[in-house]
């Protein structure tokens, strides 16, 4: 999370190397004594190792493992081993684990496409390992899977570099979609019977039944799980206090258009039409999510917000008081008893707001915000002052808008910043995975989340220089005009910027060069002292002169937002959340929390995509008695 405003540029750890508290820094993958030969008779290899790896799997102590795998391999489970997500590192490792009990019955080679079929391909950033990467699916004792394994051949024998298993389906209650699609409509002759429009208005009230489960937040956070719960057939109610599906994005600055491109961006199961714009501008983006929501049939009660709650631990349930507007002048209090509550108020928690600066209140100016209540620059601003505090995505898009609506504006830059150009991400980072000739974008969170944390962020340092090299004279155009740059964690910029600190980056989509000529100006690295009645004071004795001052500061961690919500008692009991375990998972965030009827959920578009399956099959799971919370 961002620093606060005040805080002195003295640091034991540079920030750029800074993770969210109580994480860790994930080490970066050594693979440099891998020595591979190119493999041949690709697909009869790769049968080969799946059938060895079956019989080892069925083997009692699984000792066979230790010849199928590379002594430096890792195996990477998403709930097909145990109900959640683990690393294993080493085959020892992977063993001791499975001795525990083993849930994987089989896989199988996936050849129902050209993309998930054995093909050759190099497994690090440069190439130099070589191997087969092949689709697998996965067969456990109560789902069914998708899997990737990336095979090298090593004096003469097929061993695997990396393993991800991970589960798509429940035996017994798969999604309703396809063949399994409902009808619709009861035909014969039925006096009385309700038509559609009556059974959905009875279902989005909640006229005869609780919600099992209960998501607070109507943005991608919260219409994601919920459609992959109603796929499931869990009875689920989404609350917001904004008044329309897509506010969250509606009422944020006026210039904000998605820096991520469409094609990275789909959501789960109406992607976003052929047509539309590579980078979404963010009231077309709310106006798609409020289609989404009633293509969907979700239930969505917006205007409402929780009163109180408390959790029953005899009932094993809520007891949710929401205050909900009808209409205008309606006001309606209702008693919910979900069993499950999903935070999904976005993947940080309270605005990150310096209130504790002297003078502060003593403002003059026009506007003293954070970014989150920024609507934008005044459509005149010549003659004006401006200065935004923070240097990630929000605060140079804020000083742009500044500066094209005549502004005087100068950015306060506190550390370094990770820059890289949206061409570069477009051209080199999502490449041949995530673009417009790619393979579908489940194929392709497949194969990106297959990829172990260590090993990606490795194969990110090469990434990272290649997009450094693309955008050479840009960052070398920033440095000079006396802004700082980083490269990210251990040089492995910003994707695992994100993962391991949630901010400390710029895609940049035209501010860099306004700051490289002097149209946005920058101070960099002092220490905020007091807020002025007409500007700002900082520790080296400087003054800057403002009408409009706007902290980019970010946002505190999650649990913050849960504790203003729930309590002191809900919040200490659920874990930290962002940033990686020890073993390269994410904390908390999209699993078990702690407690055992509360969920934490969020982030970008694409994460939402991916885990929005992961956490609805653990709820599922629990809801039809398949595991037990505390089952591993």
């Amino acid at each position: 999370m961002a620093a606060t405003a005040s805080q002195p540029m003295t640091q034991t750890v540079p920030s750029y190397q800074r993770v969210e508290p109580g994480s860790v820094n994930i080490h970066v993958a050594d693979v440099s004594k891998i020595k591979t030969t190119k493999p041949e008779n690709v697909e009869e290899s790769t049968a080969e190792w799946v059938k060895s790896f079956n019989k080892a799997i069925q083997t009692p102590g699984f000792e066979a493992l230790s010849d199928l795998f590379l002594p430096e391999a890792y195996w990477r489970d998403h709930m097909c081993l145990a109900w959640g997500c683990n690393t294993f590192k080493g085959p020892e490792a992977m063993k001791n684990f499975l001795k525990k009990g083993c849930r994987l019955r089989n896989v199988e080679i996936d050849k129902s496409s050209d993309f998930r079929k054995p093909v050759i391909m190099g497994f690090d950033g440069q190439g130099k390992i070589q191997g087969i990467q092949t689709f697998l699916t996965t067969d456990s004792d109560v789902g069914r899977g998708l899997g990737v394994a990336r095979l090298v051949l090593q004096n003469g024998r097929l061993k695997a570099f990396t393993l991800f298993t991970s589960m798509r389906e429940i035996k017994g209650h798969e999604e309703t979609t396809y063949g399994r699609r409902p009808e619709g409509v009861a035909h014969g002759g039925q006096p009385g019977r309700k038509n559609w429009r009556e059974r959905r208005l009875e279902d989005e009230n909640f006229e005869k039944d609780d919600p099992t489960v209960l998501i607070l937040g109507a943005g991608q956070g919260g219409l994601t799980p919920a459609a992959r719960l109603k796929m499931l057939e869990v009875s689920t109610l989404i609350v917001d206090r904004n008044e329309r599906v897509g506010d969250n994005w509606r009422n944020r600055y006026h210039q904000l258009v998605l820096h991520d491109p469409v094609w990275y961006d789909h959501i789960p199961y109406i992607h976003f039409p052929p047509h539309w714009p590579i980078f979404t501008p963010k009231d077309k983006l709310a106006g798609f999510f409020e289609t989404y929501a009633q293509l969907l049939e979700l239930n969505v009660w917006m205007s409402t917000t929780v009163k109180s709650s408390k959790w029953d631990t005899t009932k094993k349930r809520w007891d949710v008081v929401l205050e909900r507007c009808k209409e205008p002048g309606i006001v309606e209090t209702r008693v919910l008893h979900p069993k499950h509550i999903i935070q999904a108020t976005g993947h940080s928690g309270e605005k990150n707001f310096p209130s504790h600066i002297p003078g502060i209140s003593s403002f003059k100016g026009d506007r003293l915000c954070h970014s989150s209540e920024f609507s934008g620059a005044k459509m005149e601003g010549k003659g004006k002052k401006a200065i935004v505090v923070g240097c990630c995505n929000s605060g140079h898009d804020i000083a742009q808008d500044f500066f094209e609506k005549g502004y005087d504006v100068t950015m306060i830059q506190r550390s370094s910043t990770c820059v890289i150009s949206s061409k570069a991400i477009l051209e080199i980072g999502l490449a041949g995975l995530y673009d417009e000739q790619g393979p579908p974008v489940e194929d392709a969170d497949v194969v990106c989340w297959s990829i172990p944390s260590s090993v990606l962020k490795s194969i990110h340092q090469d990434v990272t220089a290649a997009q450094n090299k693309h955008d050479e004279k840009l960052l070398a155009g920033l440095e000079k005009s006396g802004f700082k740059i980083d490269q990210g964690p251990d040089g492995a910029g910003l994707f695992m910027k994100y993962f391991q600190r949630g901010g400390g980056y710029y895609i940049d989509v035209g501010a860099s060069q306004l700051i490289i000529d002097g149209d946005i100006k920058i101070k960099q690295g002092q220490e905020i002292v007091e807020i002025l009645p007409n500007g700002m004071k900082f520790g080296d004795g400087t003054e800057l002169s403002a009408d409009e001052i706007v902290f980019a500061t970010g946002y505190k961690n999650m649990r913050t937002q849960a504790r203003s919500i729930f309590g002191d008692e809900l919040a200490d009991q659920v874990k930290d959340v962002w940033g990686f375990e020890e073993n390269g998972e994410m904390r908390t965030i999209w699993q078990k929390t702690g407690h055992p009827g509360f969920w934490f959920f969020g982030g970008n578009l694409a994460l939402c995509r991916y885990w929005s399956r992961m956490i609805a099959l653990q709820i599922k799971a629990l809801e039809e008695g398949i595991c037990e919370y505390n089952d591993r």
